[in-house]
């Protein structure tokens, strides 16, 4: 298994000579690793080896992952820049660096995401392209040195991407939420029930009581996937307004709901108020849960914090 060498000791200054030289590696700890290597599950290691096709892509995407691996390590080590290494996208980041990169997916790049402030770049490396779609990640296996060159001497575009933020009862839960939010029963064949509101800078405001599978809430960087297969449309990935989109809502006698999909501005105001005695909210996937009580109440804004990501090209914009 391939291991980057890790430095411990992190530089007074992010920059030297214009050139990052504390960089941070988060790399992804693939589910052959996990489950075969380190877990030793039977179950799997038995279905690999009769070529079972629920398991057919893990072996090939570890061993995948584990060439990028070894390619940022010689890139690091040719371009003398020392760096320390986390292995799993969730383990904590204690120090401040000039650089951040992940080394997986769209995931391993977003819950890294979490902890990084707008003024660390993040720079994603799909190690796996051929079951990942990396739709963040700027450079593959083949093209890693010239990439990392790029980010640690300044040379790459930078683009800053809207994240939200959500508040619980006035406190908040999470400011750097970059995909989405979903809000729904405990239990996925309940009905959700809620009541949405959407207040504008002004005060303005429209309300609507609703009943559904629950509801999407997210920014730009977020609508190409859930929201989008939703109802949702895409949008600008640059755009700073956020989108909610109710889940197979349901309308009594065929009324259409006021509030079923839209979009609101940096300074309008997204308000949940849960109905349930027994609720999730879930941010950026199934990592971040949090139960929600009947009475409890929401809110979803834009975040102060943006995402700084390296190498996002027009054509993903």
């Amino acid at each position: 298994m391939t291991k980057l060498k890790a430095s411990h000791s992190t530089p007074a200054h992010p920059r030297r000579d214009n050139v990052i030289s504390n960089v941070l590696v988060v790399v992804k700890r693939t589910s052959y690793r996990t489950l075969v290597e380190e877990k030793h599950d039977a179950r799997i290691t038995d279905l690999i080896a009769a070529g079972d096709p629920t398991v057919l892509r893990m072996r090939r995407s570890h061993e995948e992952h584990e060439g990028a691996v070894a390619e940022v390590e010689q890139a690091l080590r040719e371009l003398g820049i020392p760096a320390q290494v986390q292995y799993g996208a969730h383990a904590k980041i204690e120090k401040h660096f000039g650089l951040v990169v992940t080394v997986g997916g769209d995931g391993t790049l977003l819950a890294a995401s979490h902890q990084v402030d707008s003024h660390i770049p993040v720079l994603g490396v799909n190690s796996a392209p051929s079951s990942s779609v990396g739709f963040f990640c700027a450079t593959k296996k083949g093209a890693i040195h010239a990439a990392l060159e790029q980010a640690v001497t300044g040379r790459m575009i930078a683009t800053q991407l809207t994240r939200m933020r959500v508040d619980l009862n006035g406190s908040c839960v999470h400011n750097r939420v970059l995909n989405e939010a979903l809000f729904c029963h405990s239990c996925p064949a309940a009905t959700s029930r809620y009541i949405l509101r959407v207040t504008s800078k002004d005060g303005a405001a429209v309300e609507e009581e609703q009943r559904s599978s629950g509801m999407w809430v997210g920014p730009a960087a977020g609508s190409t996937a859930a929201q989008k297969s939703a109802g949702g449309r895409v949008l600008p990935l640059l755009s700073s307004r956020i989108q909610y989109v109710v889940r197979e809502p349901y309308t009594p006698q065929g009324h259409a709901l006021k509030l079923a999909v839209g979009t609101f501005d940096a300074e309008s105001i997204l308000t949940i108020r849960n109905k349930m005695t027994s609720a999730r909210l879930f941010l950026d996937g199934d990592h971040v849960g949090v139960e929600t009580a009947i009475g409890d109440v929401l809110t979803m804004r834009r975040s102060d914090e943006p995402l700084t990501v390296l190498g996002l090209t027009r054509n993903r914009a």
